[in-house]
């Protein structure tokens, strides 16, 4: 009997080994001084940033090769809209002219190999035009997608 289980315990450790390192991104934030604060409303910077964060992280769960890494540092957030005071609250107010846009620094490897490096601004000049995108009421909703947009465009053919 402990013959079938040092078998069996040996095969285990053999498929744990031989298993594709699963695909990671690790998203790090410039100083919080660097955003503007009135960006962000009533939410708190470190909510919102987690938030586009967590999206980036299964962004690459589902799209990047495994063994692949993303290492993503976020420079600057500019969130769609402005904060304008309604009342005795404040809202997002959407306009053409304030697009979501995103400066990120990143780098795509696969083990100790850098696949691809850069530096860019994301925007999306015409996220109003959307009609689907105009149609969902979800927090950071036109952040996330121009993220996803452009996630699929830079690392899902990698």
């Amino acid at each position: 009997m402990s013959a079938i289980r040092i078998i069996l315990f040996g095969t285990m450790a053999l498929m744990l080994m031989l298993r594709p390192v699963s695909a990671g991104v690790a998203v790090h934030f410039a100083d919080l001084q660097q955003y503007n604060s009135s960006d962000f409303g009533s939410a708190t910077p470190q909510a919102t940033l987690s938030e586009l964060a967590g999206h980036l992280q299964k962004l690459g769960a589902r799209l990047l090769k495994p063994n692949q890494t993303l290492r993503i540092d976020i420079l600057r957030v500019d969130l769609a809209g402005m904060i304008e005071p309604f009342g005795t609250q404040q809202i997002r107010v959407m306009r053409d002219s304030t697009p979501p846009r995103i400066r990120l620094r990143y780098t795509l490897s696969q083990g100790r190999r850098v696949l691809q490096r850069d530096e860019e601004t994301i925007s999306d000049i015409n996220y109003l035009m959307n009609s689907s995108r105009a149609s969902s009421g979800g927090r950071l909703y036109y952040e996330k997608e121009m993220l996803t947009d452009w996630f699929r465009r830079r690392f899902a053919a990698s």
